[in-house]
């Protein structure tokens, strides 16, 4: 029991293994939601569109405080890095949403497959705006992740 304690202690010590975690979560309420709106019958950029915000909303809040440890105690603390989260989110938003409609729409490729193989970039591209961009004030100088 111990080993396995020890085991999960230093894997949440690790910023890039909790972001991976996490990232894997984010990237399932993403799916899912695309998936549900789909078998509803939503228009294809429609259903993405929503699917990502429901995703962006979800993400924020794991990666404030469970990935980057962020220390904000209010909501006024929240509005500067939510803003900033929000702007880099909707960066790599048109990234996705172009993705999919170029498998889907122009390459005719199934619309799950699509949106599961962009989730590769977005992943990358919003943990480099999180970590350098988004999460970083509070941080102290010398302090290792």
């Amino acid at each position: 029991m111990k080993k396995m304690k020890d085991l999960i202690l230093r894997f949440y010590a690790n910023d890039v293994l909790r972001y991976v975690f996490f990232g894997g979560c984010t990237t399932m309420v993403n799916l899912v939601t695309f998936f549900v709106l789909r078998q509803c019958k939503v228009e294809l950029n429609t259903a993405n569109v929503i699917s990502i915000i429901t995703a962006i909303l979800f993400a924020y809040v794991v990666n404030s405080r469970f990935v980057f440890h962020d220390n904000c105690r209010t909501l006024k603390d929240h509005f500067r890095p939510f803003c900033k989260f929000i702007s880099a989110r909707l960066a790599t938003m048109v990234v996705e949403v172009g993705g999919v409609w170029l498998l889907v729409e122009v390459m005719g490729m199934y619309d799950m497959l699509g949106k599961f193989l962009t989730q590769f970039i977005v992943l990358v591209l919003n943990y480099i705006f999180s970590k350098f961009f988004v999460f970083t004030t509070g941080k102290k100088k010398g302090k290792a992740s």
